[in-house]
């Protein structure tokens, strides 16, 4: 008799638990199962895109899609090649993702190359349009949104000409087959006789090419620009090392450069720029269309100065320039 009230009330609970399961509750697979799957790849490794990642991931988690919970983030970094990128956008089609999150140009045109389908969220995309990514900024018309760092170069050059009012040659280190870099350069070259100033063109392949060729231009040169470009932005440090041992003052398109060494900033927060990423990544997994959420840039450009830097150059900043202004030191060596 006992054994079979052993038996009744093990038959009792297990039941109790399959009607439990039936309710509503769910099963450790069928949790798993239903987090909903997003692909990160970013094209190198560097501050501006670092933040911008942490940026991406901490907006989602703010409209409540949080890693481990209820999405699964797949981290993949193309290491600076195109070909790894577009290896890594098909395995992320395979996968079957829910949502790409793309950053940097090269990266994002590999993914859009891989699929229509699966919505895809940019950042620190210059300029989605020419770059075949959205057919306007107020709806792609696609499986697109984003954000662009395109940031507004004729208030840099504006920054720029009251800070070195003296400067008549400026500087453009770049990767020439870096589109976003290239429309850069040509704004640059269009805005330049506004400012009366010339623009010399420091073109290079490859990483690898920075040093020499970098090294090589400073004599021709006032003052150098550091555009948004991958390649240059891994080499924040050694561009800055560079101009400052020819004593010419980097002025950034964004604020890592200051901080390595580059003299003034007037650019995009990268960190805010992911976040902004991360916010229309949540409206794409609440069910919302990429192509009915507008691709952004940053409204509000911060200015960066490095005062250890200013001070070796013999470079007075201006004082309302200063009082405006984030103040970093260091970079001097």
């Amino acid at each position: 008799m006992v054994g079979k009230k052993k038996i009744a009330l093990l038959l009792c609970g297990l039941l109790s638990a399959s009607l439990l399961v039936g309710c509503g509750g769910e099963t450790e697979n069928e949790k798993e199962t239903s987090k909903k799957k997003v692909g990160i790849i970013q094209l190198i490794q560097h501050d501006a895109l670092d933040q911008a990642n942490k940026g991406f991931i901490d907006g989602l988690a703010e409209k409540g899609y949080k890693d481990g919970e209820n999405i699964e983030i797949e981290q993949q970094n193309a290491s600076g090649k195109q070909d790894t990128a577009q290896q890594i956008a098909g395995q992320f089609v395979s996968a079957k993702k829910d949502l790409i999150f793309a950053i940097a140009t090269p990266t994002a045109q590999a993914c859009y190359n891989a699929t229509k389908d699966i919505p895809i969220v940019f950042s620190a995309v210059t300029d989605p349009v020419k770059d075949g990514l959205a057919k306007d900024l107020k709806s792609s018309g696609c499986n697109t949104t984003g954000t662009s760092d395109m940031a507004n170069i004729d208030e840099q050059l504006a920054l720029l000409k009251e800070v070195l009012p003296d400067a008549k040659t400026l500087g453009v280190v770049y990767t020439t087959s870096e589109t976003n870099s290239v429309n850069q350069v040509n704004e640059l070259e269009t805005l330049a006789s506004k400012y009366k100033l010339t623009i010399k063109k420091i073109g290079v392949a490859n990483i690898n090419e920075i040093n020499q060729v970098l090294s090589n231009s400073m004599g021709d040169i006032d003052v150098l620009y550091a555009p948004t470009d991958n390649n240059v932005a891994a080499s924040y440090e050694l561009v800055a090392q560079i101009a400052l041992k020819a004593n010419k003052p980097v002025m950034g398109a964004e604020p890592a450069v200051v901080e390595k060494g580059g003299l003034i900033s007037k650019g995009i927060d990268y960190y805010e720029l992911g976040k902004m990423a991360g916010y229309k990544a949540a409206e794409i997994l609440d069910g919302k269309n990429p192509q009915d959420i507008e691709i952004e840039t940053m409204k509000e450009l911060a200015i960066t100065v490095n005062t250890d830097v200013a001070k070796k150059l013999g470079i007075t900043i201006p004082q309302n320039i200063l009082d405006s202004a984030k103040k970093v030191t260091g970079g001097v060596k």
